[in-house]
């Protein structure tokens, strides 16, 4: 029998791969709007995005950190994600981890506005809350708020270097504007919950400045993964994952484990099968 009539949702298939995850029910699919110069994109299983078409749209950072925090961090139950921007990593890791609740914090106000939507859209109003603010200032999270797994998809540049692009958007997401990854660490050490995750993205050959900023915070990297775009390539991107070093065994604390490469596409410019497998795991399909 075919396997879409055995299961009668045929809407569930695309490209003869089968959706995993809930069904976004038709009030919200009704309730769409896209504004002039939006896109609504596909992300995790049936959830999708609004994006700018010409501002910040989402892309493997996003996706391998949300991948990195979840796989490593399973059983969270209270998320935190910080500079959220349109709400990509925030809404990957809510459709893994369908018991948790998000605070998910954005200073730019046309990426919350983004960001709203596409909660709405995916039915995540009661689970995701997003704050509007510069997470590093007083109040935007309460000191007493404790999170199990803080994710981070930092910018990687200061200001001064390179050029900052065409849209303002842009620039936040690329440009250390509002935080460097000190201001990352320093801020999930102070609200992980015992024995919390707090896991990130940086690029590899910046790893020096991401052991700075974890000591400084009190952290260790208990794992970490370098992430090759191009097979054959040297790894242009690193994903971390830490915990506070006082949540840790004084013989484990200073040790990090480090995973072979993750490899994103092949020679052929073919999407690796390993990343296949991960892409498959937050619901995308391979």
């Amino acid at each position: 029998m075919d396997t879409e009539q055995e299961h009668g949702h045929p809407k569930r298939f695309f490209k003869g791969w089968a959706k995993p995850g809930p069904i976004v029910s038709s009030a919200a699919a009704a309730s769409v709007i896209i504004e002039p110069g939006e896109t609504f994109d596909a992300i995790s299983g049936d959830f999708r995005i609004f994006q700018l078409k010409k501002g910040h749209r989402f892309s493997t950072d996003d996706v391998l950190t949300a991948w990195h925090g979840t796989s490593w961090c399973p059983r969270a139950e209270r998320v935190l994600d910080l500079g959220t921007g349109i709400g990509s990593v925030a809404m990957i890791a809510a459709w893994r981890l369908p018991g948790a609740r998000f605070v998910a914090v954005e200073a730019q106000e046309e990426s919350l506005k983004l960001a709203r939507k596409s909660v709405q859209y995916n039915g995540l109003e009661e689970r995701c809350e997003l704050r509007a603010g510069d997470f590093r200032e007083r109040g935007v999270i309460a000191a007493s708020e404790r999170f199990d797994l803080v994710l981070g998809s930092p910018p990687y540049f200061p200001l001064s270097a390179g050029i900052h692009g065409d849209h303002p958007q842009k620039v936040a997401c690329r440009f250390e504007a509002r935080g460097t990854i000190a201001d990352y660490c320093a801020v999930a050490a102070r609200h992980l919950d015992w024995g919390g995750v707090f896991a990130c993205v940086f690029p590899d050959d910046q790893r020096g400045r991401v052991g700075k900023a974890a000591q400084d915070s009190e952290l260790v990297i208990v794992r970490r993964r370098p992430v090759v775009l191009k097979e054959g390539e040297a790894p242009l991107l690193c994903l971390f994952a830490m915990v506070r070093s006082n949540h840790l065994p004084v013989w484990f604390r200073g040790r990090t484990w480090v995973e072979p490469p993750l490899t994103i596409r092949t020679k052929e410019g073919q999407v690796h099968p390993e990343y296949m497998a991960v892409k498959l795991a937050v619901g995308f399909p391979p």
